[in-house]
């Protein structure tokens, strides 16, 4: 696992290095990449409001991704079905031409999905109490904790190659 600090060029080439790397490993093995991402900032005028959309520093967030994320010929974009996580995803969805599917977090057999997925690139993006649960479902292990709810810079790659299974949690700020 790498965890680590990233300016937008770095981020750009590190996510193309691991891309090669899987690539060449994928001679052998058909490999699965998921990007996963928390919603970027919300507005936080009403504490009651349940359903907020992105504020300007998370509208700028949703553009940044789909900066970091241009590289990467993704197959298919999920969100949750709230104003946040679709704004955020967007961007991304706009520029690769890929609609957004809405999932729901609590319905997620992790098993089907990665077999759903087997050699594709996929982004989701949720919430700071559903993703680290989405990658853990997804390395099968009790790895990554709740994200803090100011943060909004995660980014986690995890990447299945038959049974060999990476991940690393990037902080894009």
């Amino acid at each position: 696992m790498v965890t680590g600090k990233m300016d937008l060029n770095s981020m750009r080439n590190f996510i193309i290095s691991i891309f090669f790397l899987t690539s060449f490993y994928s001679y052998s093995q058909e490999c699965s990449s998921f990007y996963l991402i928390r919603h970027a900032e919300k507005l936080r005028i009403d504490k009651t409001e349940r359903n907020p959309k992105l504020n300007e520093k998370g509208i700028l967030r949703a553009e940044k991704w789909e900066e970091v994320l241009k590289n990467i010929n993704l197959d298919k974009i999920y969100s949750t079905n709230y104003y946040r996580t679709i704004e955020t995803a967007n961007p991304t969805s706009k520029s690769q031409n890929i609609d957004i599917t809405i999932y729901s977090p609590s319905n997620i057999d992790y098993k089907n999905f990665k077999e759903i997925h087997k050699g594709k690139k996929v982004l989701i993006v949720g919430h700071s109490n559903t993703i680290p649960n989405f990658v853990n479902g997804l390395i099968e292990k009790n790895f990554y904790d709740q994200i803090d709810d100011l943060n909004n810079s995660n980014l986690y790659l995890v990447n299945i190659c038959g049974d060999i299974v990476s991940h690393q949690l990037l902080f894009i700020e």
